[in-house]
């Protein structure tokens, strides 16, 4: 295992910790995602090794692949953290401990559909930051009706929250307060659903100040990414 990745996650660890105190937050309050994209498995051995919990994929390939090479591998929760065409949806399912990003009925239908009598499915409202129709994530104002459609239609779904990327361009922080009202929108619906899946390696200290409880981080500790097809 390189000594490495075991200093870029301290390191992160630590920088994590240190804004959540400049926030006025407890840190143990925080989870601590670990995006392996593109990365082989062994990488989430190694993480796990070192006491990571949490890993999140972006790919219904990679997950399905790695979840059946690390089938031995306890105590790691697989979030699959990408958009989801409807048709991979039992994929995802099968392989998912947790999907941040549902942004459409059809795709909670679908996620329900795939294994409605089985352990709940936790998932995540994605929420839309852009003014862009085709980017991932329902647009801010539907976030609360997606909520009722999940909590209503499909019981195997456990609504946990929101998730959100910040957009390109535009200060974090103004952002994530406005991830923010969505999540006040779904906890209107759901009030356990206290998630806030925000934050990645650049701007997750602006996430944990607007109250981001699930930080999805990859570069800042697995490196830089190899290349792929």
């Amino acid at each position: 295992m390189s000594s490495t990745l075991a200093q870029r996650l301290a390191d992160v660890d630590a920088r994590i910790a240190d804004a959540a105190r400049s926030a006025g937050r407890d840190p143990a309050e925080l989870t601590r995602i670990v995006v392996t994209k593109f990365h082989p498995a062994q990488l989430v051995v190694d993480l796990a090794a070192l006491g990571v919990r949490d890993v999140g994929e972006n790919r219904q390939q990679e997950i399905t692949a790695e979840r059946a090479e690390l089938a031995d591998l306890d105590g790691v929760r697989w979030h699959f953290i990408g958009q989801v065409q409807t048709k991979k949806a039992r994929a995802v399912r099968a392989a998912s401990d947790a999907v941040h990003s549902v942004d459409r009925d059809r795709l909670a239908d679908a996620l329900h559909a795939a294994d409605p009598d089985g352990n709940p499915l936790d998932v995540c409202v994605q929420v839309n930051l852009t003014d862009d129709p085709g980017r991932g994530g329902v647009a801010p104002a539907g976030t609360a009706r997606l909520a009722e459609h999940i909590a209503a239609r499909c019981p195997s779904l456990r609504l946990r929250g929101v998730m959100a990327v910040a957009p390109l361009g535009e200060a974090p922080a103004a952002a994530f307060t406005r991830l923010a009202a969505s999540a006040d929108a779904v906890r209107a619906v759901v009030p356990d659903a206290a998630w806030i899946s925000a934050g990645m390696s650049g701007d997750f200290a602006e996430a944990i100040a607007a109250g981001a409880t699930h930080l999805r981080i990859g570069t800042a500790i697995t490196g830089a990414r190899p290349a792929h097809g």
